[in-house]
């Protein structure tokens, strides 16, 4: 049994060991993962697109999030969870912003929250912090915003832009963020900012210099369809295993191999007669 990881524990490894981070929506995988050793738990906005079919990340709820949450903490891992603040949630007033981070503690278990965005949402995130709940920011490659990116397009690649998102990365520090998620953006500039705050930073499509790393739990295991993002290394097909699985139990069940005597029920002879006989009197 590992010690429960807290956010101090998480902060103390700034320029240290590296982060383990990985997405989980539900008990067994939150279990798996934390019997792989994950430091950090990431119940996802993307169970959207990864677990419940839509498009984007954009249609989930903090109902939605909640419940996934929840699901994740009842494995009681040893990992921290932390409950990803979906689009809306904090972005219309200082006061339904609180509320709604305060409900992934107190109803959902997590140990803290993570929001996307800069300098527009430090007043969101001042806040959150005030009432003592621990924040993780997340800059970059922002998938709440994919409307105004015009997709899913790496961040930060000018000079200008760069700049902006060093400024952000600096100033969440500054404001309390325990962490920091770099998400698709050029290794140089992840590693400009590793180096430019006290905080540690968890890449995912950030090269190699963060502090941590990330990545959908989906996508490690090749249950996901499709050609992965650049950034994803498979460590298993997991689908290809499943459907392969699926299939030759369907074969069985149709040869009727399925069940076999070692997976069936028995009573002793004598019993089962009388069985045969209440079925005759039926007749």
């Amino acid at each position: 049994m590992r010690d429960k990881m807290t956010v101090p524990a998480i902060q103390a490894r700034k320029g240290g060991t590296k982060l383990t981070m990985v997405t989980a929506y539900d008990a067994p995988t939150a279990r798996i993962a934390d019997r792989a050793g994950a430091d950090i738990i990431l119940v996802g906005d993307s169970v959207a697109n990864n677990v419940l079919g839509y498009e984007d990340t954009l249609s989930v709820t903090v109902d939605d999030m909640i419940h996934h949450t929840a699901a994740v903490t009842r494995a009681k891992p040893s990992a921290l969870v932390v409950g990803d603040m979906p689009w809306l949630s904090y972005h219309l007033s200082v006061e339904e912003t609180v509320r709604n981070a305060g409900r992934f503690l107190r109803e959902a278990g997590a140990g803290a929250v993570k929001l996307e965005g800069g300098r527009k949402r430090l007043k969101m995130v001042e806040a959150i912090i005030a009432a003592e709940i621990p924040v993780m920011g997340h800059l970059g490659l922002t998938p709440q915003s994919v409307h105004a990116m015009g997709g899913y397009r790496v961040q930060g690649k000018r000079v200008e832009a760069a700049q902006e998102l060093l400024t952000d990365a600096q100033a969440l520090a500054e404001a309390g963020v325990f962490a920091l998620v770099l998400e698709g953006i050029p290794d140089v500039l992840a590693e400009l900012v590793t180096r430019a705050v006290h905080v540690p930073t968890i890449g995912i499509g950030a090269g190699p210099h963060c502090d941590g790393q990330v990545l959908v739990f989906h996508d490690v295991l090749g249950i996901n369809e499709g050609k992965p993002p650049k950034f994803v290394r498979r460590y298993a097909l997991l689908g290809d295993m499943a459907t392969e699985a699926l299939q030759h139990f369907f074969e069985d069940i149709r040869a009727g191999k399925y069940p076999a005597d070692a997976e069936s029920y028995h009573i002793d002879a004598e019993t089962a007669q009388a069985f045969y006989t209440l079925g005759s009197q039926e007749e």
